[in-house]
């Protein structure tokens, strides 16, 4: 066997050796999950707020939580793949309200969804967490000035004052926010944010391997 055989021997070798350990680490990125309950889809309800064509071959569902700060972080990442893969991702939102002001912030979230503004408000209320948050380091320590700040937000916003305290004083969005935690806790959903494309759960939290995911779903 002469050196050229033996180096396209060695070479071919190699690319097997990295395939198996980049197929390993994949599976260890992702693990898929039931994708209904109930006999219905416990990812995507009817109602839930769609962001990207309907048909696009990769769906991403982000089970997250307007006053979480990892939600606010990992959003900007969300966006920017969808703005990458443009046309070939759609994005959908279930909200697991976990902290103190979190129903209040998905009430105004919601109800901006009625009026046909749900990614703007959702956008909004992340950029003005620090605002109506709770305590960094403290999730038990309740930001006092939220309620006056959300009637402040939802006159800003045009969503209109009065419509706002009804829909906080009516729960309005309660059921549907009940119906999401009890489809995220049916899904293995714990934290958020938890990150789905198409039924695979993202199990490390980083950019990379959200592109890397869906990268693997087109192919």
């Amino acid at each position: 066997m002469n050196k050229e055989t033996l180096l396209l021997g060695i070479i071919a070798a190699l690319v097997i050796v990295f395939a198996i350990i980049g197929a390993d680490y994949y599976r260890g990125s992702v693990e898929t999950v039931p994708a209904t309950s109930g006999g219905n889809n416990a990812l995507v309800r009817s109602d839930s707020p769609t962001l990207g064509p309907a048909d696009a071959p990769v769906t991403i569902v982000e089970f997250y939580d307007p006053e979480c700060e990892s939600c606010s972080a990992f959003h900007f990442a969300i966006k920017k793949v969808l703005k990458d893969y443009d046309g070939k991702v759609r994005l959908v939102a279930r909200i697991m309200p976990l902290h103190p002001n979190s129903v209040l912030a998905a009430t105004f979230v919601e109800l901006a969804g009625e009026k046909g503004k749900y990614w703007e408000a959702q956008e909004f209320v992340f950029q003005k967490q620090p605002e109506w948050g709770t305590v960094h380091g403290s999730p038990t320590v309740v930001q006092p000035n939220a309620p006056a700040l959300f009637e402040k937000y939802a006159v800003d916003f045009g969503l209109g004052l009065e419509d706002f305290k009804a829909a906080v004083n009516e729960n309005r969005f309660a059921a549907k926010l009940a119906r999401d935690q009890a489809d995220g806790q049916s899904l293995g959903v714990s934290k958020t944010p938890t990150i789905f494309v198409n039924g695979k759960m993202l199990l490390r939290l980083s950019e990379p391997d959200l592109r890397q995911m869906v990268e693997q779903e087109l192919k």
